[in-house]
C-alpha cells in the first residue's frame, strides 16, 4: 500500500510509478486503490499535440472521483484511427506530458491488437468518462456491465488537434502560394517589358 502513496500521491511527475504497460500490474494497482475505498475514474484518448481542450477534459474527468486513470493510444493505434502522419507527438512524450498534469494519477498505454474493451474490463471503473462521439448508443448500454456509470463529456474547447495541425500546415502554404503568385506575376511583367507585350 505504501508504494501507491509514493507512486500516485508522491511529489513530482514520478513517470516510472505512474505509467503502466502491463495489464497485471495495472489490475494490482487498481485493486489496491479500491481496497482503500478510492473512487476510480477512467478515460482515454490520443492526447496528441496537447491543447487546452485536453486539459479541461482531464480536469472534468477528475472531478468525478479520487483516482483518474488515463488510457493513451499507442502510436500504431493513433495511426490506424487518424492516418499515417499521426501522431505528431510520440507515445512516450504524450504519456510523460500527462504525468505532469496534476489531475492524472495513472496512465496506461493502449495497443492496437487488444481485445474489445480490455482496458475498461480490467479497470472496471466507478465512472467511465468518454466523449460524445466515441461510442454508439448500444455500446454505452453494454459498457454499463463493466462501469458504475458512463458519463458523456462534450468537447471542452472549440479547437482540436486536427484543426491545429491544419492551421500549422495551411497558413504557411497559403503564404507560400501568395508569394509564388506574386513572383510569377513579376517575372511575367518583366518578360512582357522585354518583349514589348508580344
Amino acid at each position: 500500500m505504501t508504494e501507491i502513496i509514493h507512486d500516485i500521491f508522491g511529489p513530482g511527475s514520478n513517470i516510472k510509478g505512474r505509467i503502466f504497460r502491463d495489464y497485471v500490474q495495472l489490475a494490482e494497482k487498481i485493486s489496491s486503490c479500491k481496497k482503500l475505498g478510492l473512487k476510480i475514474v477512467l478515460t482515454s484518448g490520443a492526447f496528441d499535440l496537447s491543447h487546452i481542450g485536453h486539459s479541461r477534459y482531464i480536469e472534468k474527468a477528475k472531478e468525478q472521483g479520487d483516482i483518474l486513470v488515463v488510457g493513451v493510444d499507442s502510436d500504431d493505434k493513433v495511426k490506424g484511427r487518424k492516418g499515417p502522419h499521426r501522431p505528431i507527438v510520440g507515445e512516450e512524450e504524450r504519456m510523460e506530458i500527462l504525468c505532469h498534469c496534476r489531475h492524472v494519477d495513472m496512465i496506461f498505454l493502449k495497443q492496437v491488437k487488444e481485445s474489445k474493451w480490455r482496458f475498461i474490463k480490467t479497470v472496471r471503473p466507478d465512472v467511465l468518462i468518454t466523449s460524445q462521439r466515441e461510442y454508439k448508443r448500444k455500446d454505452l448500454d453494454d459498457l454499463n456491465e463493466y462501469c458504475g456509470k458512463v458519463i458523456l463529456l462534450k468537447s471542452q474547447a472549440t479547437t482540436s488537434t486536427t484543426a491545429k495541425i491544419r492551421r500549422i500546415l495551411i497558413e504557411p502554404a497559403n503564404e507560400i502560394k501568395k508569394r509564388l503568385r506574386e513572383a510569377v506575376e513579376e517575372v511575367c511583367g518583366f518578360l512582357d517589358d522585354l518583349t514589348g507585350g508580344a
